[in-house]
């Protein structure tokens, strides 16, 4: 089994906090899921998991204060 590096973990959190407004804990993640993605760095591996499991962008209904919707774009 992968033993899961912690600043790995912390900095895949951050991301996944970043982009999809939840952490891996909230995910369900175990250390195995875990390990399938900690070959990756970690907003790669943020970006993998949630498109693996179709989570949604947070900013994707509602952006940023001050970012226009990329209709508007």
């Amino acid at each position: 089994m992968t033993k899961i590096d912690a600043e790995w973990l912390e900095a895949f959190d951050k991301e996944l906090l970043h982009l999809f407004a939840i952490g891996h804990c909230d995910a369900g993640m175990d250390e195995y899921l875990l390990g399938c993605y900690a070959d990756l760095p970690p907003r790669e591996a943020a970006l993998a998991f949630g498109s693996d499991y179709d989570l949604e962008r947070d900013d994707a209904l509602w952006p940023r204060p001050g970012l226009a919707p990329q209709s508007e774009r």
